[in-house]
């Protein structure tokens, strides 16, 4: 009997044995497989990212440009802001004047009709009343008056 448990014990040894081996080459084999399968794993990795870095690449390209536009409507906008600005600011000089000049002839008729003069055409001599007109000191004033002219340049600052 000590002879075939010797045997058979034997035999156990060279199964476990070939099959240590087959076991080894199975756990090399899938080793082999999950090294293959991680290395595609990080190349489809690698191909996302590098397709999300484009993508942001190219939406950074896109805001940029966009950017760009929007600062140039600004600076157009602005400059038709102070354009007008400016046109605005001759536009209240010229009516300043304008309003003096209208309250400095309301006096003057105001003057005039005080004084009844050239208030009844016709009832006295013309002559008088343009001698009158001569020696008025308020009329003299304004005979030789000439539009006072403003440009845009005179406001800019």
């Amino acid at each position: 009997m000590a002879s075939s448990s010797g045997t058979s014990s034997g035999s156990t040894q060279l199964q476990n044995s070939g099959s240590e081996e087959d076991l080894q080459l199975l756990m090399n084999q899938r080793k082999q497989k999950r090294m293959l399968s991680n290395r595609e794993s990080a190349r489809r990795s690698r191909m996302r990212k590098q397709k999300h870095l484009d993508d942001l690449m190219a939406q950074v390209a896109q805001l940029r440009k966009e950017n760009s536009q929007i600062v140039t409507n600004l600076h157009v906008t602005t400059q038709q802001y102070l354009n007008i600005e400016s046109e605005n600011s001759v536009l209240r000089a010229q009516m300043g004047e304008l309003s003096h000049r209208l309250q400095s002839l309301d006096e003057i008729i105001n003057y005039l009709d005080a004084n009844n003069i050239g208030g009844g055409f016709g009832t006295e001599d013309p002559m008088m009343i343009n001698d009158n007109n001569y020696m008025n000191p308020w009329n003299s004033v304004y005979m030789n008056q000439q539009p006072i002219m403003a440009s845009a340049d005179m406001f800019r600052y």
